[in-house]
């Protein structure tokens, strides 16, 4: 069954190949944030200088396929980032349009060309997969379940309607399970405890 999810290393991976490359602030720039808010393609191609609000340091993000919208914070690399990025902006053909992010023709980037752009940096990193940028929102729903948010926190930040949508990126969950005979309400459990006790 072919994978579905990126890691979070091969997201560092395409990250390394993206701020090689000539556009390689924007390109960054969308990518981490594709990642780490778990945004769909559309979401982010459509996103407006407006949606961010750099003295909060605050992303709104409108979802898609009638989603909960959210106002995010934004982590403060990522905000970094993104001044970087609406710096260089103004230099751009184009940057008084509303669209967060431009194609080198002042337009806004369209679906297919990140699409492209992903794919072009997945080959560079030499992934063993071919990447497309869904794979970026279930990596942000899968690395959030791995940092033990519940079920809910997640299903809250990525939008959905649904909790179905959200129950596989934490019922396939090993580290769910790491801490179920530690918790404070029960005695734990120790295997050579028992074993010394019988031999």
């Amino acid at each position: 069954m072919k994978r579905k999810y990126l890691s979070e290393k091969e997201v560092h991976c395409l990250l390394k190949a993206a701020a090689e490359n000539q556009y390689s602030v924007r390109d960054y720039c969308m990518i981490s944030m594709a990642f780490i808010h778990g945004l769909r393609v559309s979401e982010l191609v459509n996103l407006k200088v407006d949606d961010y609000d750099s003295l909060s340091a605050q992303l709104n993000i409108k979802r898609l396929k009638n989603g909960f919208c959210t106002i995010q914070p934004l982590l403060p690399d990522e905000n970094e980032l993104l001044q970087c990025w609406l710096d260089e902006r103004k230099t751009w053909d184009g940057h008084e349009s509303c669209w967060l992010f431009l194609s080198k023709n002042g337009g806004p980037l369209s679906r297919q060309r990140f699409w492209q752009l992903l794919r072009k940096y997945g080959d560079e990193a030499h992934l063993t997969i071919k990447v497309h940028p869904h794979m970026l929102r279930h990596a942000c729903g899968f690395n959030l379940a791995e940092r033990g948010n519940d079920t809910r926190l997640i299903q809250d930040y990525l939008g959905h309607r649904n909790i179905r949508h959200t129950v596989h990126y934490t019922a396939s969950n090993p580290e769910r399970f790491r801490n179920a005979w530690t918790k404070n309400n029960f005695h734990s459990f120790s295997c050579t405890h028992a074993f010394k006790k019988y031999n």
